[in-house]
């Protein structure tokens, strides 16, 4: 994987004045990654390790990580989050209070985090705020957050994201990934299709607003999306190549973000779908979707009004539009959106995912609240910057 690191240094160079970031030590996306855990954290010295993972992480890699600390003499307290009413374990105040603890209690040196997203999210933040450094240890190839410096938390209901620190190695046991449920292989692959969106979504706002834009950063995020679609098949099927494509594209996209300081290469107006139906679905106590499937089908939504809206009067300034509707001819179709996240055995429609078509009517009118600091075509849309397509 120092493939990886190396594109990520070269790209820094050509970015003036980027982001101060930290890259991780060491990645290893490669069967057998997991055994490789403990070694690495003997030889950092640290002595009081918290394993976080919940129930079902527990038993497919945090197990084997207690017991090979056992085993090098290394004192671990394990932390099992703890679901919400509804069953579902969540990034919240409650998940990040019950880690803080922990590691104040036995006065952790280290945080080890075995699972997915979630957990990577409550992880990350409480070793940030207990300013110890953090190891990734994925069990599903299901978002690209795992390399994050920021940590997306739900606080009194409304999901704000809050910077954190990165972890300092990551490793993804492509043996152990291809074990994870078909629900979450596909969910990281509707987080790398939501990339169109977002690509287009960062161009709209460096041309309408003079949004920053990097384009080693946006070429670094267009390969990985491509690899994966390139390689969907083998993803849907779980083999070897397809889930160490998909692990190594979303490592790529979060260590793309964590170059350029902020996450305009990865999330778009999809993403802010995404979150508004999470926040929804908390509010009225409703079991949680999978994030990327979430955004898998948003982007599939987004599409087919981004291609809508070029048929509009468009942008006051003709230049502009021509430049916009050039963009959006390169978006894929909602109908190859679809086609490619049911290769890969995820929701492709609404009614697949859940999600109502109210829901998403007032999402489409609200949704761009949610990032203010962006300015999607989703938000000049609603805002009436595009000829008669005003949000109804």
């Amino acid at each position: 994987m120092s493939s990886i690191l190396d594109n990520i240094k070269a790209a820094a160079a050509e970015i003036e004045g980027g982001a101060a970031f930290a890259l991780p030590q060491v990645i290893h996306v490669e069967p057998g990654a997991l055994q490789q855990v403990i070694p690495y954290v003997a030889a950092q010295g640290w002595e009081r390790p918290v394993l976080v993972a919940d129930e079902h992480t527990l038993k497919v890699a945090g197990a084997s990580l207690e017991l090979a600390c056992r085993e090098a003499g290394i004192s671990v307290h394990t932390t099992l989050v703890l679901p919400n009413a509804q069953g579902d374990v969540i990034a919240d105040e409650a998940s990040v209070v019950q880690v803080l603890l922990d590691i104040q209690k036995v006065k952790a040196d280290s945080v080890i985090v075995a699972g997915s997203g979630t957990l990577h999210d409550v992880a990350r933040y409480a070793a940030y705020t207990a300013a110890i450094p953090f190891v990734s240890v994925p069990t599903a190839p299901s978002v690209d957050g795992f390399t994050s410096n920021g940590s997306p938390l739900i606080i009194r209901g409304n999901k704000i994201t809050i910077p954190a620190a990165g972890p300092v190695a990551i490793f993804a046991d492509t043996e152990l990934l291809r074990k994870a449920p078909a629900p979450m292989v596909a969910a990281g692959f509707g987080d790398m299709l939501g990339k169109y969106t977002s690509l287009f979504d960062w161009k709209f706002g460096r041309l309408t607003a003079d949004e920053p834009y990097a384009p080693a950063v946006a070429a670094i995020t267009e390969k990985a999306l491509l690899a994966c679609v390139n390689h969907a098949e083998e993803i849907g099927n779980h083999t070897e190549l397809g889930i160490r494509v998909l692990t190594e594209a979303l490592i790529e996209s979060g260590l793309a973000i964590l170059l350029f300081g902020q996450s305009h290469s990865a999330s778009g107006a999809e993403h802010h779908l995404s979150h508004y139906w999470e926040m929804e679905y908390i509010r009225t106590g409703r079991r949680q979707l999978l994030h990327g499937a979430k955004v898998g089908v948003a982007c599939a939504e987004i599409s087919a009004l981004y291609h809508e809206l070029a048929d509009t009067q468009g942008l006051a300034d003709k230049d502009q539009w021509a430049q916009v509707l050039k963009e959006i001819s390169g978006l894929p179709s909602p109908e190859m959106l679809r086609g490619l996240l049911r290769t890969v055995h995820g929701p492709s429609t609404l009614e697949e995912l859940g999600v109502d078509a109210d829901l998403l009517r007032r999402s489409l009118q609200e949704a761009h609240f949610i990032r203010m600091n962006r300015h999607t075509l989703l938000r000049a849309r609603n805002e009436g910057k595009i000829a008669g397509a005003a949000a109804e």
